[in-house]
């Protein structure tokens, strides 16, 4: 308990320390991953319990016994692709280490300018990337933490920003099986973008004649903090008749660049093979466009192989209509 106390109040602290609303740098750290816990609402800091535990809450991996492996991949907003993927190999008491690869993609487009509004013949791209490394931790039999170091990169055309950042989490659990989970996402420094494409002529002094009026400059670009947030949960699994139990979960999260939300969600086990799932993200947020979400789940074992768990998720993004996902689990 002492340990829950101080890490609650390190992030707190934490918290405290970061102000700014509304103007974020590096948004795709802010999209969930994995199927299954965003077709249940995005609800899954204190269920942590597979390779998607490396994005929501560090601390998860180490509820894992056996080697595993994720990938995820969305067809994003406007014409992007989000993909998610993660390892885990357990250590028994040594703890647990894992991989994670997060990142955003589009197709290149035409470079246009005043000059050339059809285009200069040029092609520029845009990319979003995150690498994490991660190690997890069960401290005692109810207790377990977790930290995550990040890369973090944005880049477009010949500009980019890079920088690094840390996660944190917990996972508690109760003697009556109630699970509690908190984490801390993306704490670390501020991205400013460089790059070639800030390069200018500047004349030091207009007044004076003959002077060199083309010395070569570099616009100084802002620095934007990263999206922290501050997910705190509780998750609880129920059995209903034999072979199938129920789980619900709720989150409530304190980002640094928006008002607090509240996340909830449920997945229903037929016999550890079939798994139906349903949630609500964004709650008690005015304009949200995220909604309702819904998924199901197909676990197979292949005969003297791996287990294999196919997930499959669909959320409501309002005026942007539905966005689909997919995500293949394999335990070694």
């Amino acid at each position: 308990m002492k340990q829950i106390l101080y890490i609650v109040t390190l992030t707190i602290g934490l918290l405290s320390a970061q102000t700014n609303v509304a103007t974020t740098s590096a948004a795709f750290l802010e999209i969930g991953a994995g199927a299954r816990s965003l077709s249940m609402g995005s609800a899954f800091v204190a269920l942590a319990d597979d390779v998607s535990a490396l994005y929501w809450n560090p601390a998860g991996i180490a509820e894992l016994d056996q080697v595993s492996t994720h990938v995820y991949h969305s067809p994003w907003l406007v014409d992007t692709d989000y993909y998610h993927g993660g390892a885990v190999i357990p250590m028994g008491n040594l703890g647990s280490i894992g991989v994670s690869y997060s990142g955003v993609t589009m197709e290149e487009m035409d470079v246009r300018t005043v000059t050339y509004p059809d285009g200069t013949g040029e092609k520029f791209s845009v990319s979003n990337v995150a690498m994490g490394l991660t190690y997890a931790k069960r401290l005692t039999d109810r207790f377990t933490f977790g930290v995550q170091a990040k890369m973090v990169q944005e880049k477009i055309w010949q500009m980019h920003a890079k920088g690094l950042s840390i996660d944190i989490g917990s996972l508690f659990t109760t003697s009556g099986g109630l699970r509690i989970g908190m984490s801390v996402s993306n704490f670390g420094g501020k991205l400013q973008m460089e790059g070639i494409n800030t390069l200018i002529d500047y004349d030091p002094d207009e007044t004076i004649y003959g002077n060199n009026d083309r010395i070569d400059a570099f616009l100084n670009s802002a620095k934007w903090p990263l999206p922290l947030l501050f997910r705190f949960g509780v998750s609880k699994s129920y059995d209903i008749t034999l072979g199938q139990k129920i789980t619900i979960a709720v989150d409530g999260i304190h980002p640094n660049n928006n008002v607090e939300y509240v996340n909830a969600g449920v997945e229903y086990n037929i016999n550890d093979i079939l798994f139906l799932r349903a949630g609500q993200s964004h709650g008690f947020m005015d304009d949200a466009e995220q909604g309702l979400s819904f998924g199901f789940g197909l676990n197979y074992q292949i005969p003297r192989g791996p287990k294999i768990r196919v997930d499959y998720v669909q959320t409501d993004f309002g005026v942007f209509d539905s966005i689909k996902g997919y995500s293949i689990n394999f335990f070694l």
